[in-house]
């Protein structure tokens, strides 16, 4: 079994030493999803909205909430993303707004953070803008869908 990289052997927290890792094309790709009532999806995906344009609004502060990621995680790195792409859809069969960000960057510790982070805020920003209409909304079935880049190489949800 692989061991806890954010200890050191005293069993002390401390940020993970990427010093001597190698710089490498790094990606990863992150899911959720968020459940509300058919009425809430309709007015989301009619713009009928009061607040505006919620999945255009979500999909900005997904991006931004990816870029302050190192300032939420407290041991996570700061990065310079090289790119971002967060995709909101609306899936009336289901009652829900699905959520995929895929972060990348070249550098010397991966993006796993970043996409999930991008994922939660998105979703959590659907929630703000709606829950006058809808708090019964559950957002859930976050995780990392694949990531590549890096020693540990390529992880892929089968």
């Amino acid at each position: 079994m692989a061991k806890l990289t954010h200890f050191n052997r005293q069993g002390d927290v401390h940020m993970v030493d990427i010093g001597d890792k190698d710089v490498t094309h790094r990606f990863a790709v992150a899911g959720g999803e968020i459940h509300m009532l058919p009425e809430t999806l309709k007015l989301i995906v009619a713009g009928e909205h009061k607040k505006g344009d919620v999945l255009g609004i979500a999909r900005v502060a997904g991006i931004m909430g990816a870029k302050k990621t190192s300032e939420l995680i407290p041991l996570c790195h700061p990065i310079g993303l090289t790119h971002l792409e967060v995709e909101l859809e609306a899936d009336a069969e289901n009652n829900r707004v699905t959520c995929r960000a895929r972060a990348e960057t070249r550098g010397k510790t991966g993006v796993e953070m970043e996409a999930l982070t991008a994922v939660q805020v998105a979703l959590l920003t659907i929630y703000d803008m709606c829950k006058a209409v809808d708090r019964g909304m559950r957002i859930s079935d976050i995780r990392l869908l694949e990531k590549a880049g890096g020693k540990s190489g390529h992880f892929k949800v089968e």
